[in-house]
């Protein structure tokens, strides 16, 4: 009997139909359009499993935690294979943007002692605000001019707000991450008006990030016409991560697939699949 995974290899996407293209970010390319994080994991082994299941090529690290050893993140370097991975540092628990520069060159060491010698990415969150967790959309953007003049390619995590959106991609932003509803909570995508007007105007790609609970959110958002998604706690905390993630790759998927096709119209009224010419009386 197959398991699901063969069966899935075995019925990929026809990328010629599609007529559909890799992800590109700051001129590397990624078959995968879904990023995992490694924090709030129960366990190594969990973590390590959903990666793999989740097909991702793209993890997030919490620079900070690594540094200082931080329960849960001893080893975490060592715990992934980073000649397969792509590591994207990021910013977490810096509250200003003088916190997060100075975090960000740690970030791109740490990159560099792994075998990324190229690897300039950083997540930029700058997030002074602790119990809701939203960024600082000021903080962020003098971070980002800063970094952007040192030679990062920032990623940066924002809320829904299409001006600074705009704002970030003018100053050199290799991708805007706007989240869909505050991080951690599996609110799912609460503003999707904002999220569209963004998508709709970037030239560079969008990942929705934060919020998202479940996968028909993340096809959602697919569909909605973002690039790419970065799913964490709706992994990790759930009973199954791997099968999750799993989950959530097919997701990502489904939801790219459908954008790249195109929906049908919505209309007002009923519309017969069938002909009415030619009809039996």
């Amino acid at each position: 009997m197959q398991t699901l995974d063969q069966s899935i290899s075995q019925h990929q996407p026809d990328t010629d139909i599609l007529g559909d293209s890799p992800l590109e970010i700051a001129g590397k390319t990624f078959n995968s359009r879904l990023m995992t994080g490694t924090g709030k994991y129960r366990s190594f082994t969990e973590m390590q499993q959903s990666i793999v299941a989740s097909g991702c090529q793209i993890v997030t690290v919490a620079v900070r935690r690594v540094q200082t050893k931080a329960p849960g993140h001893e080893g975490l370097a060592e715990a992934i294979d980073w000649q397969k991975i792509w590591m994207l540092p990021n910013t977490a628990g810096c509250q200003t943007a003088e916190d997060a520069v100075r975090v960000a060159r740690l970030g791109r060491e740490m990159a560099k002692l792994l075998g990324q010698e190229d690897n300039n990415f950083i997540k930029l969150e700058v997030i002074p605000d602790p119990k809701y967790l939203l960024p600082d959309p000021i903080g962020t953007l003098e971070a980002a001019e800063q970094l952007v003049k040192e030679g990062f390619a920032i990623l940066p995590y924002i809320n829904a707000d299409p001006l600074l959106a705009k704002r970030l991609e003018e100053v050199g932003c290799v991708t805007v991450m706007p989240l869909g509803s505050p991080i951690g909570s599996g609110q799912g995508i609460k503003n999707g008006a904002n999220i569209g007007i963004i998508i709709e105007n970037s030239k560079v790609p969008v990942v929705v990030d934060a919020g998202i609970g479940t996968p028909s959110e993340a096809a959602t958002a697919m569909e909605m016409g973002a690039d790419a998604l970065l799913i964490n706690t709706a992994i990790a905390q759930s009973q199954n991560p791997a099968a999750m993630a799993q989950a959530f790759r097919l997701a990502t998927e489904a939801g790219r697939i459908a954008a790249v096709s195109g929906r049908i119209p919505i209309k007002a009224y009923a519309s017969a699949s069938s002909p009415l010419t030619g009809t039996i009386n």
